[in-house]
């Protein structure tokens, strides 16, 4: 099994998704995102143009495909989450290369297509708590992400099985069952 814990930041997808490993005995893979921004000489919280963001989230995809590459694994992101951030910096006046973009999304749905055997949601539900080096506590934004998460999980693109988890469901051990058992 792979299991794809996506959702905004903040919300406990590695704390989930090391759970979900340490119950069932499967690999935890985590994903480093800042470590692309790192080697472009970027910080991920930097402002930055689409089309050097779109380069980004392409070098981030790549890394992860090359660490998604073993038979049992839970991880916590997915292409889900490189399709939400990026779509979430597009405002009314942002310049946008339209078949560039379509493309980026083509290839993440095709991934999580073929990487994933189910994906975990997780909505913004926990205690916020500040930590140096974490993205913002937005709760707005987080919300935002949410909303474009669960409308990219309803895609017709995407084939993965999806589940997601009720707001309502903070203790981490239902978090589990629910992952592992729908």
């Amino acid at each position: 099994m792979k299991i794809g814990i996506c959702g905004s930041h903040r919300t406990g997808k590695t704390t989930l998704a090391q759970a979900i490993a340490n119950k069932t005995g499967t690999n935890l893979v985590k994903t480093d995102t800042n470590a692309v921004f790192i080697q472009q000489g970027l910080h991920p919280s930097q402002s930055l143009d689409f089309s050097t963001r779109l380069k980004i989230q392409k070098l981030i995809i790549q890394a992860a495909v090359k660490i998604w590459q073993t038979d049992n694994f839970v991880t916590d992101r997915t292409p889900i989450d490189f399709m939400a951030y990026t779509l979430a910096e597009i405002q009314g006046d942002t310049e946008v290369d339209f078949v560039e973009l379509e493309a980026y999304l083509t290839e993440c749905f095709a991934v999580t297509n073929q990487i994933f055997s189910k994906l975990i949601v997780v909505q913004p539900a926990i205690p916020l708590v500040y930590e140096t080096g974490k993205a913002a506590l937005n709760k707005s934004y987080m919300e935002h992400l949410n909303i474009i998460v669960q409308g990219l999980c309803n895609d017709e693109r995407l084939q993965c099985p999806t589940t997601i988890i009720p707001r309502d469901i903070v203790n981490l051990q239902k978090r589990v069952s629910i992952a592992i058992l729908k």
